[in-house]
């Protein structure tokens, strides 16, 4: 099976590394627009060889999406346009409703498969990419009934291959569940880390002071604003929901803190460490 990974970065990258190991993929075929990154990808060996667009699709019986969602918006409908009813095409998407409201009634529609797998790091770029990033994370396949069956099967085998386990759902409760256990981390983190920032400006040693605690919590703030605002963009609504729940939550810890209230402290923390139970 030839494959066609469009978007080289962290994602596809990493993506490409574990489907190298499979006797079931004779090539591995890239696309970037970043030539220093097409050329990088090369070099590392996560692909075989760096075609255009249109030599790319035509040569593949799959077609990986691993780019930033605006980007997917753009070229899904295009790339739906250039294939036949024998190839597949994958987006690997963090949100999925406007992505799938854009190609609904595409005479192709059947031949895309809507996933997000949830893996990921604060790094980009094909040096970003990590060998068993994708191992036994889960891959959310959105709207399979509007995909075709062999689509489907192809999709989910590929996803094995890398080490998947799969869930399903529908666009509309991915967007939602996306937001609060994936999206808001990041505004939280890069809204901590602008704080920070500005407490270093004034002469603290902020950085120089802070611990483990800090980092592991800050290190989403390291995330490149190329792929996610375009995230924040498509699922604004659903992430406006989840901002202000958290906004409650920290009303009620500044409440707290202003009657300097020990035990309703101590209630927060003690309802916040239920999470385990979730996790």
């Amino acid at each position: 099976m030839t494959i066609t990974i469009i978007g080289l970065g962290l994602i596809g990258g990493s993506f490409a590394k574990d489907l190298h190991d499979s006797s079931s993929i004779t090539e591995l075929i890239g696309v970037d627009t970043n030539e220093g990154h097409a050329h990088k990808a090369v070099e590392l060996g996560l692909v075989d060889r760096i075609l255009h667009l249109d030599a790319a699709i035509e040569k593949a019986q799959v077609i990986v999406l691993a780019v930033p969602v605006n980007a997917i918006d753009s070229l899904l409908p295009i790339i739906l346009d250039k294939i036949d009813e024998s190839q597949t095409v994958v987006d690997l998407g963090s949100t999925k409703m406007k992505l799938i409201e854009h190609v609904k009634d595409h005479p192709n529609r059947s031949r895309y498969v809507a996933a997000h797998p949830m893996a990921g790091t604060e790094n980009s770029g094909p040096g970003a990419a990590i060998r068993g990033l994708f191992k036994d994370k889960t891959v959310l396949l959105c709207d399979l009934g509007n995909s075709a069956p062999d689509a489907c099967k192809t999709a989910l085998e590929l996803f094995h291959i890398v080490g998947l386990k799969f869930e399903f759902m529908d666009a509309n409760q991915h967007d939602r569940h996306a937001a609060y256990v994936s999206h808001i981390s990041h505004v939280v983190a890069y809204a901590l880390s602008l704080a920070v920032q500005n407490e270093e400006k004034a002469g603290y040693a902020v950085p120089r002071l802070a611990g483990g605690g800090f980092a592991s919590t800050v290190r989403l703030a390291m995330s490149s604003p190329e792929t996610w605002a375009p995230i924040f963009t498509q699922n604004r609504e659903n992430i406006l929901t989840a901002v202000y729940a958290v906004s409650e939550k920290l009303e009620e810890f500044k409440l707290a803190l202003e009657s300097n209230d020990e035990d309703r402290l101590k209630k927060l923390i003690s309802s916040a460490n239920k999470i385990r139970e979730l996790l």
